[in-house]
């Protein structure tokens, strides 16, 4: 299987400390005979919300590798024992046979905001006063890295908005329900409003 997975360190965190968690990172996968397909920093961003201990940053780390399920549960263990990582998360992204395809699929989400791919706003809301599905019209689909692809969908109190609002195909909204999800666990978005990390 592919699975992708993002981990938060500490800001104050220096090159030392991150190199650390990232060489037991590429140790952990190797030991269950993994392969790492990626390897991404995305540096340091504000959180949309602070955390319970009110750390307001974290240095943002993308790791795309090939393994079995094993894999996954000694991270947990050893992030969760680890004083720098503050969030992480694991996403199974498919198996393979697909391998090529989804490396080729990545983009780092700074890149992508800086591409300003996306409509405005106001024209997406556009297309909800039509009933019609944004994401089908654009041939794209949500994705949890890129906080411009869903934050849209959230109003100001957090609320996600349902599909009779929002005008998409039930394919669609779940797929951007649990994208917002995804984010919302890494500090993307936030819980209370429709603020984004920058």
């Amino acid at each position: 299987m592919i699975y992708e997975s993002a981990y938060v360190l500490r800001p104050e965190a220096g090159e030392e400390a991150v190199k650390v968690v990232t060489d037991f990172v590429a140790a952990t996968i190797k030991e269950f005979n993994g392969e790492i397909l990626l390897n991404d920093n995305w540096g340091v961003k504000s959180f949309a919300q602070p955390t319970s201990n009110g750390v307001t940053k974290g240095q943002y780390i993308y790791v795309m590798y090939k393994a079995d399920t094993t894999v996954n549960l000694e991270l947990e263990r050893r992030f969760k024992i680890s004083e720098d990582v503050l969030k992480f998360i694991f996403i199974n992204l498919g198996v393979e046979a697909d391998q090529e395809e989804i490396v080729k699929t990545y983009k780092n989400p700074a890149l992508l905001t800086e591409e300003a791919g996306f409509d405005s706003d106001k024209e997406r809301r556009m297309f909800s006063k039509k009933k019609s599905c944004w994401f089908s019209a654009k041939k794209t689909t949500p994705n949890w890295k890129d906080t411009s692809s869903y934050s849209w969908l959230v109003n100001e109190f957090g609320k996600i908005s349902p599909a009779r609002v929002t005008g998409l195909r039930p394919k669609h909204q779940r797929a951007a329900t649990t994208a917002i999800k995804r984010a919302r666990c890494m500090g993307l978005i936030s819980y209370m409003s429709n603020r984004v990390a920058r």
